[in-house]
């Protein structure tokens, strides 16, 4: 089996609380994603996603990915897609760095290795662990009261795990905590994602002030040297997010003790490929893990799912349901939320079809 050709579209996905804030006043109100089509000289199509949240997250940004694709894609016709290892250290050839461009053409090919082979993504990455995955949601950065009051309607919909988005002024973020932690119910976990928005003075301040407060502090700052400082200074349990970026910086976090949790984005570490490799290495040492993405729609939520459902459930933490955030639907047979949960289907591949009839011409054609 050889790729014959590979498409690529842009599609928006306009969110359906209208904005997503974080911090540093930073906001997104449409996400960009790029949905990848890879085309076999057999027949065979494989389908992948990525979309990252906003140019001023992550280096990584929409435009970025189908540039990306523009360099990469050429020499992958007439590759074989099966070859997962071999595709990606081709790509690695291509183009130095930026393994946010690679993670939809890595995903396609996990999509085409499942459909080749008779089987759902999941048995290739191990087997089911549980039948579902619990979920988190992201309470998007507002005044304090008006974070505490969404916990009661998010609980409605079956959430127990809040990721409340802080990273703005000390003072404030302090009252987003207290408030929103006097909401939570027993058996409910509170998380405050700075995002890398606090300095290391505003971050020890925060910590100080709510260490008797039952929160986990989630990528206080923006280095991987001031968290670790700010570790130190904390018993509160501990997440690392924007800095988990390969292999080589968790084994620095395990030597370090610098973690509790680590946040496993597919995308930023290049796909379901190199998530898998990290997976494994957390659950072998330890280290529980949300697994999702920067951002996504139907077909990003179906790998997370497939990915997060064949880890240990003592090392799964929590994901994220991204299809459920925004107003629009770009694949059938993509998991969606039920109670706080989700779970994928057991069809071929990633499980997933996506709506191209809805996504006119494609922005890249490359090969045949």
């Amino acid at each position: 089996m050889k790729i014959a050709r590979i498409s690529a579209w842009k599609v928006e996905l306009p969110l359906l609380e209208g904005r997503y804030t974080w911090s540093n006043n930073n906001f997104v109100e449409t996400f960009d994603s790029t949905v990848v089509e890879i085309r076999t000289d057999s027949g065979l199509v494989g389908y992948g996603e990525c979309c990252p949240l906003g140019p001023a997250y992550l280096p990584a940004y929409a435009a970025g990915v189908r540039a990306g694709l523009r360099q990469v894609g050429p020499g992958l016709i007439g590759a074989d897609p099966l070859k997962l290892d071999v595709v990606n250290a081709t790509m690695d050839r291509l183009l130095r760095g930026h393994p946010y461009v690679k993670s939809a053409l890595d995903m396609a090919c996990w999509d085409l290795l499942g459909k080749a082979t008779g089987v759902p993504v999941h048995t290739l990455l191990g087997g089911v662990e549980a039948p579902d995955v619990v979920l988190y949601r992201a309470i998007a950065q507002k005044g304090a009261a008006d974070m505490a009051k969404s916990v009661a309607g998010y609980r409605d919909l079956g959430y127990r795990k809040f990721q409340l988005k802080v990273g703005g002024s000390a003072d404030e973020d302090i009252e987003r905590i207290r408030a929103v932690a006097g909401e939570m119910r027993t058996g409910e976990v509170l998380i405050a994602d700075a995002n890398t928005g606090w300095t290391l003075h505003e971050a020890t301040r925060v910590v100080n002030a709510v260490r008797d407060v039952d929160v986990y502090i989630e990528q206080p700052c923006a280095t991987y040297e001031e968290c670790l400082s700010i570790r130190r200074r904390t018993s509160l349990p501990f997440v690392l997010d924007e800095v988990v970026t390969d292999v080589h910086v968790l084994l620095r976090l395990l030597a370090d003790g610098a973690a509790d949790v680590i946040n496993l984005k597919i995308s930023r570490v290049g796909g379901l490929t190199r998530a898998r490799q990290i997976r494994d290495l957390c659950s072998a040492t330890g280290i529980a893990m949300t697994i999702e993405d920067s951002w996504g729609g139907d077909i990003v939520t179906a790998a997370i799912a497939h990915l997060a459902q064949t880890t240990a459930p003592d090392f799964h933490f929590a994901s994220t349901d991204f299809n459920s955030y925004v107003t629009r639907s770009i694949a059938a047979g993509a998991p969606v939320r039920n109670a706080g949960r989700m779970a994928v289907n057991d069809k071929p591949g990633l499980g997933i079809e996506p709506r191209l009839a809805e996504f006119g011409v494609p922005d890249i054609v490359l090969g045949a």
